[in-house]
């Protein structure tokens, strides 16, 4: 990953809050900017988020700050954050902290003015760095040197690091898809896979926020294959063990690499009906009852809920469809949702992924460094679920990640049948949707009292509408309904 060439020394009139900082700055000339800003500046790219750290308590930097006129919120005192507000940006300012007590979910934290034990506290050296008001980069633990080579490494033990917030497994995973270059760092591959079991003790708002921007991120089904090499995917979703074993983890993991494979669209709920798919065997009820269990668990909103179920439960698509079949299905779902389940039928109907010898690259269990200060020496409680055949080397030793996710290498599976399944998307996308022209007052209204037979009425003429292709108006159904109305009048 190439840098600019003076990564050390950053342009900050880049930032979009410069004005804002500067006006900061003169007021507190020791705070720096920190995170993610940095990072991104020095990758040479925009950068979304713009948060500083100071040496002074939170106290006096609401003081220094109120006498200059300048507005604040105490957003997080208890955590050292304070938000400045200037022409209608809110900038958060962070007393430098060490961590006194920690829980893998939440902290205890004290003030420090040291730089670097801050920075010590920070999940990868990439996010560690922090730049002054002279644009001066500050980098303890060689996040520059680690930006430019690819690397995603944890700050110092990669065990303690996961001790201190086990969220921090899936943010590896995150920072890994979008800079990770080649085979992702053995040690923190070796601390995941070792206390994979702690990412069920956080709370599944924080797992969803997490693991729906790794769905939407790069190289989404790299970093899944990986998650579900390293026994994350089965704590993320439960469900899926429960249901067919690791076997069953492994084969989520590959429809998802499908999934992207094929072009698809980086939605999370389209990812996650993927990996909630089940085979034609287990029939549609399945496939909703799992999505239904897992959406809820993870607390998803209303409308992604929703669309992940329809995803599962509309009817498969394929590119043979006629038009009157494409007109049914739009009638009782959303053509949206039916362009989303063309993607997963494209996915599923995919030739395999190459499978490569598992002697090409090393997987997480091939790597074991020593453990350091017994934090890798785990309890079964920290590893993953009982009878994880991952923790007990039975994993498929011809797993496409042994290619794929470690050594960064891409494939496609959109084959031959690609530009059909193009073409079918577009003809959804063109269509609009039919309506069936009838409802239940109309039936009332040809004479029929309200009850029972107008609900039967109604739905024979609906059936009629759809088995000839949606295409009848309104009068050619009320006729349809009223030869039903008649034969069953006549003795």
């Amino acid at each position: 990953m190439s840098l600019p060439s003076n990564p050390g020394q950053l342009a900050l009139e880049r930032l979009p809050a410069y004005t804002e900082l500067r006006r900061l700055w003169a007021v507190l000339p020791r705070a720096r900017l920190v995170g993610g800003a940095v990072r991104d500046l020095a990758l040479g790219v925009d950068a979304a988020d713009v948060d500083l750290a100071t040496p002074e308590p939170p106290d006096v930097v609401m003081n220094i700050l109120a006498d200059a006129g300048i507005r604040t919120v105490p957003t997080g005192l208890s955590h050292g954050t304070v938000t400045a507000v200037l022409n209608g940006r809110g900038l958060e300012i962070t007393t430098l902290r060490r961590d006194e007590e920690t829980d893998g979910r939440h902290a205890v934290v004290s003030w420090t003015t040291d730089w670097r034990e801050d920075a010590a506290r920070r999940d990868f050296t990439i996010n560690a760095l922090s730049c002054d008001s002279d644009g001066v980069v500050h980098d303890y633990f060689g996040g520059l040197t680690d930006l430019a080579a690819g690397r995603v490494r944890f700050v110092g033990d990669p065990g303690e690091r996961i001790h201190e917030d086990a969220l921090r497994v899936l943010r590896f995973f995150r920072f890994q898809g979008r800079f990770g270059v080649g085979q992702a760092d053995p040690e923190a591959l070796f601390a995941i896979r070792a206390m994979a079991g702690r990412v069920r003790r956080l709370s599944v708002e924080r797992v969803w926020s997490e693991f729906r921007r790794i769905l939407r991120g790069p190289r989404a089904d790299d970093m899944v294959m990986l998650m579900a090499e390293t026994g994350v995917l089965q704590d993320v979703l439960p469900e899926l063990l429960a249901r067919g074993g690791v076997a069953e983890v492994q084969a989520a993991a590959e429809r998802l690499a499908r999934l992207v494979d094929s072009g698809a669209p980086r939605e999370e709920y389209v990812g996650l009906a993927a990996l909630l798919w089940a085979p034609p065997s287990e029939g549609a009820a399945a496939d909703g009852e799992l999505a239904e269990s897992s959406a809820s668990r993870l607390r998803l909103s209303r409308a992604d809920q929703e669309r992940v179920r329809a995803i599962l439960q509309a009817p498969p698509m394929t590119p043979s469809q006629s038009d009157a079949e494409l007109r049914r299905a739009a009638a009782d779902t959303s053509v949206a949702v039916l362009v989303d389940r063309a993607w997963l039928d494209q996915a599923l109907t995919a030739e395999p992924l190459r499978r490569g010898d598992a002697s090409e690259g090393s997987s997480s269990r091939d790597c074991q460094p020593k453990a350091k200060d017994g934090l890798l020496d785990v309890s079964p409680d920290d590893a993953a679920l009982p009878g994880d055949a991952v923790l007990r080397g039975e994993w498929s030793t011809g797993a496409p990640s042994k290619i794929r996710a470690q050594s960064g290498e891409r494939e496609t599976t959109g084959g031959p049948d690609a530009n059909a399944w193009t073409t079918l998307r577009g003809r959804l996308s063109r269509l609009r949707a039919p309506e069936f022209p009838l409802a239940g007052r109309d039936i009332v209204a040809l004479g029929v009292a309200p009850g029972a037979e107008v609900g039967r009425i109604l739905a024979e003429t609906g059936q009629w509408w759809r088995m000839g292709g949606c295409l009848a108006d309104r009068g050619e159904c009320l006729a349809w309904a009223s030869r039903l109305i008649e034969r069953a009048r006549t003795p």
